[in-house]
């Protein structure tokens, strides 16, 4: 990239949505009456010396099924340089959940029918027990997998196109409508590599045909033996949803050594599979809202540890703006994401917070700027 050009590129900042602050039935059949995830926000306390906890939202408690949460959120991120939202999709064989945040809030408000966004399926329901109290059961129960096959895969595109890739404020990339998957390396175990170039190129190949442009597919944190065969199954780019923690590493980890260390991965990823890769940088990491306490001591494993320390926004704005500098060495559309605006339950969010409040949002304001 020329000089000239790399002073010209405008870096597209995407912030991913968590749509889980808002009662539904799913989880009024498990949970108690009136239980939300604020409750474990709220209730989080700290678990070592030093453990910045809670961490509470500046506004307070907030429903995302209502389209004033909608309008509030869409103020902030246009005042502070964040370009569209990309929402976690929960879809299991024609199951929805926590839907409501999406269809009631944001495209219910009046702000939602032009503000940019984008889908990531997140193939893998939402836990059924929180905070979770099992430290030993499996990392992930097997009734939150989402097993597919390229017919169920075509009716989820379907079902999509339908209903958000028709939308005129739906984000594309390159001239086709932009999908995500969370477990890419699920998908791709479950399927195989056959199976699953079957179902993206018959979901790519009806999207055609119904005028959509295509697919832009983008695979969430592959793992490394799956890399290779990316392009060929047909995906358009690689990131990331949370690239910070080491997850097998010490229970305390300090931010700013993890964020760099996480840069210097990304130059494997294209190197890998041979495609583009846009980083995906996060404010923070602590997931202990979501774990049961067990006596003295962590467990080791999610949502128990590990913890990332010492974030804050002066230093989430040099990993954002080192990720800034990585995407604009593209050569076109530029691209990052943000892990996320509102993980509040797991310690990573842009939303005003008691704490530091506005000032992860001017974090971000401030690299947009640079990156204009």
């Amino acid at each position: 990239v020329t000089a000239e050009r790399y002073r010209a590129m405008k870096v597209t900042i995407a912030a991913y949505l968590y749509p889980g602050w808002h009662q539904c039935p799913e989880r009024e059949k498990g949970f108690p009456s009136g239980w939300s995830e604020w409750d474990l926000v709220y209730n989080a306390h700290p678990r070592f010396q030093g453990h910045r906890q809670p961490n509470l939202p500046m506004q307070g408690r907030y429903d995302d099924s209502r389209p004033a949460t909608a309008e509030s959120q869409i103020r902030l991120a246009r005042a502070h340089g964040v370009d569209l939202f990309v929402h976690a999709f929960f879809w299991s064989r024609g199951k929805r959940v926590l839907g409501a945040a999406l269809d009631r809030g944001f495209l219910g408000s009046a702000a939602g029918e032009c503000f940019p966004f984008a889908l990531m399926w997140a193939n893998r329901m939402p836990r059924g027990v929180l905070p979770v109290k099992n430290a030993g059961g499996p990392l992930i129960d097997p009734i939150r997998l989402v097993h597919t096959d390229p017919e169920d895969f075509l009716t989820l595109i379907r079902y999509i196109a339908e209903r958000y890739f028709c939308r005129d404020n739906y984000f594309h990339l390159n001239g086709a409508p932009y999908l995500s998957i969370f477990d890419t390396s699920f998908f791709l175990r479950q399927l195989g590599a056959e199976l699953a170039r079957q179902a993206v190129s018959a979901a790519r190949k009806w999207l055609r045909d119904q005028g959509y442009g295509g697919l832009h597919l983008a695979a969430i944190d592959p793992a490394e033996r799956f890399c290779a065969d990316l392009k060929q199954i047909g995906f358009d780019s690689v990131t990331h949803y949370l690239l910070l923690p080491e997850w097998k590493g010490p229970e305390q980890q300090d931010y700013l050594q993890r964020a760099r260390r996480c840069s210097q991965k990304w130059p494997l990823f294209p190197r890998r599979t041979g495609l583009p890769y846009f980083p995906s940088v996060s404010p923070g990491w602590d997931a202990t809202p979501r774990a049961a306490v067990f006596g003295k001591g962590a467990k080791r494993r999610y949502p128990w540890s590990p913890v990332v320390t010492g974030s804050c926004p002066e230093r989430f704005h040099l990993a954002l703006g080192e990720a800034a500098a990585y995407a604009r060495q593209a050569e076109r559309d530029p691209l990052l994401f943000i892990a996320s605006w509102n993980e509040w339950s797991e310690g990573h969010y842009l939303e005003p917070d008691q704490r530091f409040g506005h000032g992860w949002l001017q974090a971000v304001r401030q690299v947009a700027r640079e990156a204009e």
